[in-house]
């Protein structure tokens, strides 16, 4: 099979990540895969955050009170998860979406765009060897949390993709049948 066809059918979710994490000339080429995103009039509607080293514990904590703004009362185990969850990867890539005004092209087109950059990195990252995960969560929507990422106020954090070595096998994929999706009209 095609190398690049494997990647696109065998990739998927590594929840434990260690090190090493993509770095130097591999996050340049993760981050140049993103930047070949589908993008409608060329608005290039998205940019990245990079999180490594010790500014994970400064983002953990950003979460942190992002979580006891919306709950004073949260269990202090959920707390401390939410603290360290940073921590679960070696980088953390957040991307946004920098949304723009345009005749031909609605904020929902820009946000997919972002998207796909998001995917891009993913699939660039397991090519090189790494693996990851996409996560978001209610931090992802959050104005506190993108006030401490340093948002305009027409950016949305559309993924913190979190970056790394696969720790341990790959999950069994589910065998899906193209049939159960499609239909012809």
């Amino acid at each position: 099979m095609h190398t690049t066809l494997h990647n696109l059918q065998t990739r998927n979710s590594a929840a434990r990540l260690t090190v090493p994490a993509p770095s130097g000339d591999d996050l340049e080429q993760i981050l140049q895969a993103a930047l070949r995103a589908p993008d409608h009039a060329w608005l290039r509607p998205w940019r990245f955050i990079v999180i490594e080293g010790e500014r994970r514990e400064d983002f953990g904590g950003v979460l942190e009170r992002c979580l006891l703004q919306r709950d004073p009362g949260v269990d202090a185990v959920i707390r401390e998860k939410t603290r360290v969850s940073p921590m679960r990867a070696p980088l953390l890539l957040v991307v946004v979406a920098r949304l723009q005004e345009h005749p031909k092209v609605p904020f929902s087109e820009q946000r997919l765009s972002a998207g796909c950059a998001a995917h891009a990195a993913l699939l660039a990252a397991e090519a090189l060897g790494y693996a990851g995960i996409w996560r978001t969560g209610s931090a992802a929507s959050d104005p506190y949390v993108g006030a401490a990422l340093g948002l305009e106020s027409s950016e949305e954090v559309i993924a913190f993709l979190y970056l790394g070595t696969r720790e341990g096998n790959a999950k069994n994929l589910p065998v899906l049948k193209t049939a159960d999706f499609v239909n012809r009209w």
